[in-house]
């Protein structure tokens, strides 16, 4: 999925593994060969769509949801580290949106207007959407990691009448307000108590007004009847490749999000998801937030990556919203905890056992490797990457230890949701299958099948903010130029394999997609992160054809533990250039390496951790 600046993956840490769980399970003579022989000629999962519920608007959800499991715990959050977890119900979360909503409305009467929410995944911000979504005005989710010019500009841009803002981003907000950069009336600060003066007030306060004006018969606010149609929120995408977009979406765009979620993926209300992914973005306020508001689910608040580990095993989740990059070092950590354990030979051969019994509906993973589940919180039976491609091993490894492994696709254009991996049919490596509200074709497909995705869909925005132009550039009739490159398989499902403004052609005619040439760089231990583009050769600058680069960040860690300590720096390159050129064997030869860039300092990346590709392109120039 196209769509974590300063995310830094911390580095986990997890006891070594006993892996005890193993030790009757070894001694079992099992003919796993003739079990999986067994299997040969049987029917394949069962593909039937799960039932689909019929939403209109996120009003509509809310309504059923605080109604239907109003004793259930919605928000987990734990606001002093000191502390235990707080456990937050359905019921008082509807009391909070209804009385704010009325409190944004018919006290500070901003109805209908541009508000601007920016903060770290926190109760006030689930709060804060839910009560524009449901008939305040248009909600505005902006980055926290933007610097405080790029928030001016996202506040002038939306014409924004009030901020709404965590208490991490006083400092900043601060600073804007007394600068007189902004025609804001109001700037609202979550968790805070404070009257309003001078356009400065608490959100707990408003709550409190909102209150009153409820007990005093003011139903306005739930009165409100919300049009599908109409624009209600305001993203501007970070973007890889270009200046953010604004991009409109409306009611029926989320909610066409959770019914078709639902055909695929079935939730339950003692499900449990754990928020890791900035809320501001559409993959986690859609599918992080609303998809299990509409179960009945909880959700438990991450106090940020380094506590990812005790957070998971303090509220146990039952399913992980994620990007690839933390899938990876989550299995990278684990694996490589097990092999100082000594025990990686006899977990591969329980994976291979636990397999072949599974193939015959005799599954007994959870309790083979009950210790990489403990770690993991215990109860935790789905993982989802989306965001950017991921090494098929890793997906497999996360199925092979029984965690259903979903991969789904899809642009904030989208709201996000155009493709995503049916639970009761997985297949690793592939983005999914078409949500049913979508139809995906692709463009133009070269031998291969491979072309432009083209998307048609009930949860496609709006169109871009005050931008025909761009709009229209990016529709062909009804379907949508998603610019990512891909291919269907025979049973419909999609695989990404690269970025139309990131394929590389030769001049022969040929097409390199760095994305493909990454993940196979991406399994070298001593290469941390890499970006493969191509390079005009300086001396011959007439000369049209690239030279294809790659731009690596070595792990030094990995290097000092293989290679031995000291190293110079052209030991450093000399030793991933070996490994480099192992990779390139296995390239056909247009697709080879020819030069190799040591990077030292970080890549520039988005907000869900792909590199800036034409920010670090344009440094090169």
């Amino acid at each position: 999925m196209r769509i974590l600046r300063d995310f830094k993956v911390p580095d986990f840490k997890f006891p070594k593994f006993k892996m005890d769980g193993l030790s009757n399970i070894e001694e079992m003579n099992v003919d796993y060969e003739s079990i999986q022989n067994q299997q040969e000629g049987k029917t394949k999962k069962n593909s039937k769509i799960y039932e689909i519920t019929n939403y209109k608007t996120v009003k509509e959800i809310f309504q059923n949801s605080t109604t239907k499991y109003a004793d259930n715990t919605f928000i987990l959050e734990k606001f002093n580290s000191k502390e235990p977890f707080k456990e937050i119900k359905y019921s008082e979360f509807r009391s909070d949106v209804i009385s704010l909503g009325t409190a944004l409305n018919d006290y500070l009467k901003i109805k209908d207007t541009r508000v601007v929410i920016i903060g770290e995944n926190t109760y006030h911000w689930y709060v804060s959407y839910m009560a524009m979504l449901c008939g305040s005005g248009i909600a505005v989710p902006v980055d926290k990691e933007l610097p405080e010019n790029e928030i001016i500009n996202v506040i002038n841009r939306s014409k924004a009448t009030a901020v709404i803002y965590s208490t991490k981003k006083k400092e900043v907000i601060h600073k804007i307000i007394d600068s007189k950069a902004t025609k804001v009336k109001y700037f609202i600060q979550m968790n805070s108590d404070d009257e309003l003066k001078d356009g400065k007030v608490g959100l707990n306060y408003l709550i409190k007004q909102g209150n009153i004006l409820l007990n005093n018969g003011n139903n306005s606010y739930m009165d409100i009847q919300i049009d599908p149609n109409e624009f209600k929120v305001l993203i501007f995408t970070s973007g890889t490749t270009s200046n953010s977009k604004g991009v409109m979406l409306c009611n029926r765009n989320l909610a066409e999000n959770i019914n078709a979620v639902s055909a695929y993926v079935k939730l339950y209300p003692n499900d449990r998801l754990m928020s890791v992914l900035p809320l501001h973005h559409t993959y986690e306020s859609t599918i992080g937030y609303l998809l299990p508001f509409a179960n009945g689910a909880s959700i438990s608040v991450c106090q940020g990556l380094r506590y990812i580990v005790s957070d998971l095993q303090e509220t146990k989740p039952t399913a992980l919203l994620t990007v690839p990059l933390l899938v990876e070092n989550l299995y990278k950590k684990i694996n490589a905890n097990i092999k100082k354990s000594k025990k990686d030979g006899l977990v591969n051969s329980m994976i291979h056992i636990t397999n072949a019994l599974k193939s015959v509906n005799i599954d007994i993973k959870r309790k083979v490797f009950n210790e990489i589940y403990e770690n993991l919180g215990g109860n935790l039976r789905i993982i989802v990457s989306a965001a950017a491609p991921i090494d098929k091993k890793i997906g497999k490894w996360v199925e092979d230890i029984g965690i259903t492994f979903l991969q789904g696709y899809g642009l904030t254009e989208t709201a996000p949701i155009a493709a995503l991996t049916p639970e009761y049919k997985t297949k690793v490596g592939s983005a999914g299958k078409p949500v049913i509200c979508a139809d995906i074709k692709i463009d133009n497909p070269n031998e291969n099948g491979e072309g432009e995705i083209l998307i048609k869909s009930e949860t496609l925005m709006l169109g871009y903010y005050e931008d025909e132009e761009a709009t229209k550039e990016v529709m062909e009739g009804e379907y949508f130029h998603s610019g990512d490159i891909g291919y269907l398989d025979d049973e419909g499902y999609l695989f990404i394999t690269g970025r139309c403004k990131n394929v590389i052609v030769t001049q022969n005619g040929k097409n390199i997609y760095p994305e493909e040439i990454e993940l196979m760089l991406g399994n070298i231990p001593e290469i941390k992160e890499s970006m493969v583009y191509g390079k005009q050769d300086a001396e011959k600058k007439n000369d049209k054809e690239l030279i294809i680069t790659a731009k690596v960040i070595p792990n030094y860690e990995e290097i000092e533990k293989n290679h031995g300590k000291g190293l110079t720096d052209e030991q450093v390159y000399d030793i991933i250039w070996e490994k480099i050129k192992e990779v390139n064997r296995q390239l056909t030869s247009y697709k080879a390496i020819k030069k190799l860039e040591i990077k030292k300092d970080e890549f520039e990346k988005t907000t869900t951790m792909k590199i800036k590709r034409y920010v670090e392109i344009k440094k090169e120039s």
